[in-house]
């Protein structure tokens, strides 16, 4: 019986041929930079801009392990690689999730963000422990979860007027639409790929994926801080500049008006 830690030990392997351009990557373009450059390089990045909270930070890290652990598990396609891939995914959402869930939404039987903690926490334990069962499975499984926060944006939105934040908003889901198309492209098509000698699809995904998560953070918080902080005005901002092709966006508050 191979290792867990062994090369091609993993129940999932993507459509790009293993080891045609190294002896030591499996699946090369999903492994580089080119493909991971947005966890590695966008997600410090932001964190600059924009970690002036203490969660944030937490969030911020987390997703730059998730890149980390993704180019492991790609260039090893080991059974360990895998899981702490899709692991990690889980474990920053439920990061988010604990942190920046409206309070308006909680269940009715969840009084305070502490006993929500609790419940994400161990939501979050018994998914960890059944993502063992059917590993394959757990990849569909937290692509389900961009649904559920589809639908929490689409509720936001509907409260809000502000045109800027549903243009962003809009931006967020073209991206997160060509991320997940690569995605099933990439699982259900590989016949088609690798037949016309483009099996690439899974790499579109990680820098697509990355691209939407640019502009889903910075709208989720400044979500959190209308009802976390009412007494301030939130207001997206992009960084260097908005004229520039490529930018980072990110939250400002404005000040509060003093009352009589």
């Amino acid at each position: 019986m191979p290792s867990i830690f062994s090369y091609q030990s993993a129940e999932v392997d993507w459509c790009e041929g293993n080891f045609e351009r190294s002896a030591v990557i499996a699946e090369y373009y999903n492994t580089d930079g080119t493909s991971l450059f947005p966890f590695l390089l966008l997600t410090p990045l932001n964190l600059l801009v924009a970690c002036g909270r203490m969660e944030l930070c937490h969030l911020k890290v987390s997703s730059l392990l998730a890149g980390l652990f993704s180019m492991y598990f790609h260039m090893t396609l080991s059974y360990v690689g895998q899981l702490l891939d899709e692991l990690s995914i889980l474990w920053t959402l439920a990061v988010a999730y604990s942190f920046w869930y409206p309070q308006a939404y909680f269940p009715k039987c969840i009084k305070t963000r502490r006993h929500f903690f609790w419940l994400t926490g161990t939501t979050t334990v018994i998914s960890t422990l059944m993502s063992f069962v059917k590993p394959t499975l757990n990849a569909y499984a937290l692509n389900c979860i961009a649904f559920h926060l589809l639908y929490l944006t689409w509720r936001e939105l509907k409260k809000c007027n502000d045109k800027r934040v549903h243009r962003m908003a809009a931006v967020m889901v073209m991206w997160w639409a060509l991320a997940i198309t690569s995605w099933i492209s990439d699982r259900w098509l590989c016949w088609l790929w690798q037949a016309i000698n483009f099996p690439y699809f899974h790499s579109f995904w990680h820098v697509l994926i990355a691209m939407s998560l640019l502009y889903c953070c910075p709208l989720v918080i400044y979500f959190d801080i209308s009802y976390e902080m009412p007494s301030f005005k939130p207001k997206l901002e992009y960084w260097p500049s908005d004229s520039w092709p490529v930018v980072v966006p990110y939250v400002t508050l404005e000040e509060p008006h003093k009352q009589c």
